[in-house]
């Protein structure tokens, strides 16, 4: 009877708990609704345009997963769109209300080249209105520098400075993990570039990876460069990047000095310091105190100017993050997903003409057929089809990319590697170290193949490599018949070797340099269709109100993750997410499809939080 009474006891305690984070779940929900929109009435008056990049700027935002939210899974790092910075500076380089716009780039983690370029020539629209750009931070590395350095006043904190690093940089490689524990891992592939698998073959880059990746990483680096200096002429950027050891004994030992010393900054002061000079331009914020000044948030700003919605429809689908099968919330390209929006696009939008926006490495093999076949349905519907590359189109991406009428990229876009790949490990060995064998019955060569715990035998391992060596004959097929290249041309190109967008143009495996507004405006052209009288709809789900309840929670700011604000700190932080990003990585090679079109030169998408590794990974070495 006790131990009734007690589970009883038990029982009205666990419903209490759960009544009581209920009603607590409730009422911030209630409240985050309530507060969560800005109020564009009272938030958007004018002053300077506040534009605070915490996190990444991406194409497209990765959804919010409540549950992956509450179980601490969700992605560490805040993401911002860059067609809405884009289109508040366009906006605000216009408006007699705005009379500066302000950078806030504490805690920016970076983004593309393509990205920082689209912002970058919006803040040069911004100067060349005649308005005032400042920027401030406590620490700039290339891809905050790069966008501070189209301000009319690069602002820094005294105790602050400028770490130019340069494209490039480790990653890891297992072989010498996996021979530890003798896995056995079986690879097939094609394309003397294709390098994505080395990491599990090889403790060091092959040399024809390290021409590629050299190759890729030094025009990367020339565009940057020649961007930054023709925003800031007078900045030694060469001298400083080159010899930063020089530069800082120069400045006394002093980080910030040095920066100033070369030109790189224009002033230094504390946030205060930095607020009463835009106060002075802009006015300054009585209700809040010395050091603020008159000013309108980007949200606020978006809000208050929606976009007009009138015309025939212009549909944008993206194309962003891993390509994968199924599927899946925004923040990877699920194949399904993707076609099912196109299919929308045709059937639910009455939309005249479709641009793919394509910014990712690619990912599943099959995923990329079925997006493509999507989109060569709607060119059948009558509908023009135009990609619109961003900063990657590779692999997968680049195989998608072939349904278009025409390819537009930009010079910094990262295209190509048409090349193909499958990964299939086995457990033979390492089962045996422990005693543990198998055995069976067969009725052909192939039963019970591939076999993960006796070994893949040579029928299997024969069979494997030619579907991947078919796909790959698909692939360049495909592209010597979309682009009209001799098949002989095309394999001159492949080999899973990556491209730059320059490089790519010179090559025919793109047509024309040009934004998204660009193809948007030629897709609009096409179907006969004036384009500054056209409603593009970027089809994608709005988010509700759950999701916007857990975005705060589910995309931290760098402060949030302990990053310091010392620039030496910024900067490691940032290879800690790259190594977390390229540990994710790893994981989805293995967790993922057998035959894939993946680009392993490429930079990531999105930054990524170490995730904890699954199924075979995870039971190996956790």
């Amino acid at each position: 009877m006790s131990l009734l009474k007690t589970a009883w006891k038990l029982l009205i305690g666990v419903k209490d708990v759960l009544t009581l984070l209920f009603v607590l779940i409730f009422f911030g929900a209630l409240y985050a609704a309530l507060s969560f929109s800005p109020n564009p009435a009272v938030e958007a008056r004018g002053g300077a345009l506040l534009v605070t990049l915490d996190g990444t700027l991406v194409d497209q935002k990765a959804e919010n997963d409540p549950i992956a939210v509450l179980t601490g899974q969700a992605s560490p790092v805040h993401e911002t769109l860059t067609r809405d910075v884009v289109r508040a500076l366009r906006l605000a380089a216009k408006d007699s209300d705005i009379k500066a716009v302000v950078l806030d780039l504490d805690r920016f983690m970076g983004a593309g080249a393509v990205s920082l370029g689209e912002v970058g020539e919006a803040l040069a629209d911004v100067r060349k209105a005649g308005k005032t750009i400042l920027s401030h931070a406590t620490a700039y590395s290339d891809d905050s520098y790069a966008l501070a350095a189209q301000a009319n006043e690069v602002w820094l904190h005294p105790m602050g400075g400028v770490l130019i690093a340069g494209p490039g940089g480790s990653q890891p490689y297992f072989k010498g993990l996996l021979d530890r524990f003798d896995v056995n891992l079986h690879v097939y592939r094609v394309g003397k570039y294709k390098s994505y698998v080395e990491p599990y073959l090889l403790q060091a880059a092959s040399a024809e990876a390290k021409e590629a990746d050299q190759a890729l990483v030094d025009a990367l680096w020339e565009d940057w460069q020649t961007k930054v200096k023709a925003a800031r002429p007078k900045a030694d950027i060469a001298s400083f990047a080159q010899d930063p050891v020089a530069a800082l004994q120069a400045g006394g030992g002093d980080l910030a000095k040095a920066a100033q010393a070369k030109g790189l900054i224009d002033a230094l002061g504390s946030d205060r310091d930095f607020g009463t000079r835009v106060a002075k331009i802009v006015g300054g914020d009585e209700d809040r105190g010395p050091g603020d000044f008159n000013s309108t948030s980007l949200d606020a700003y978006l809000a208050a100017n929606p976009e007009d919605q009138g015309g025939d429809v212009v549909a944008v689908v993206h194309v962003a993050g891993e390509i994968v099968d199924g599927d899946a919330p925004d923040g990877v390209a699920a194949g399904d997903t993707v076609a099912d929006r196109i299919d929308q696009a045709v059937q639910h939008l009455d939309a005249k003409a479709l641009v793919l926006r394509v910014d990712s490495p690619g990912g599943s093999a099959m995923a990329s057929e079925k997006i493509r076949q999507a989109a060569l349905a709607a060119k059948k519907a009558g509908l023009p089809v135009i990609v619109s590359m961003g900063n990657v189109a590779a692999s997968g991406g680049y195989w998608v990319a072939m349904a278009g009428d025409k390819v537009f990229a930009e010079p910094a876009t990262i295209t190509g590697s048409i090349g193909v790949f499958g990964l299939i490990p086995s457990f033979e060995k390492t089962l045996a170290r422990y005693g543990v064998t198998s055995d069976g019955v067969k009725t052909t060569p192939l039963s019970g193949q591939p076999d993960v715990l006796g070994g893949i035998n040579a029928e299997g391992d024969a069979l494997i490599q030619g579907g991947i060596s078919d796909i790959y004959r698909r692939f360049t097929g495909l592209v010597s018949a979309s682009r009209k290249l001799p098949l002989a041309r095309v394999e001159e190109l492949a080999q899973g070797r990556v491209w730059i967008g320059g490089t790519a143009h010179q090559n025919k495996l793109i047509d024309a340099f040009g934004s998204l507004d660009d193809a948007v405006a030629e897709a609009a052209r096409r179907a006969k269709l004036d384009p500054a009288d056209i409603s593009v709809v970027h089809v994608e789900p709005q988010a509700g109100w759950l999701q916007r309840l857990f975005e705060p929670a589910a995309r931290v700011t760098a402060a949030e993750m302990r990053i310091g604000a010392d620039p030496v700190s910024h900067l490691v932080a940032l290879r800690q997410a790259q190594m977390g990003t390229a540990l994710a990585d790893a994981r989805h090679v293995m967790d993922g499809p057998a035959v894939q079109v993946r680009c392993m030169n490429c930079p990531p998408v999105r930054l990524s939080a170490p995730a904890k590794p699954s199924t075979w990974f995870n039971r190996m070495f956790h």
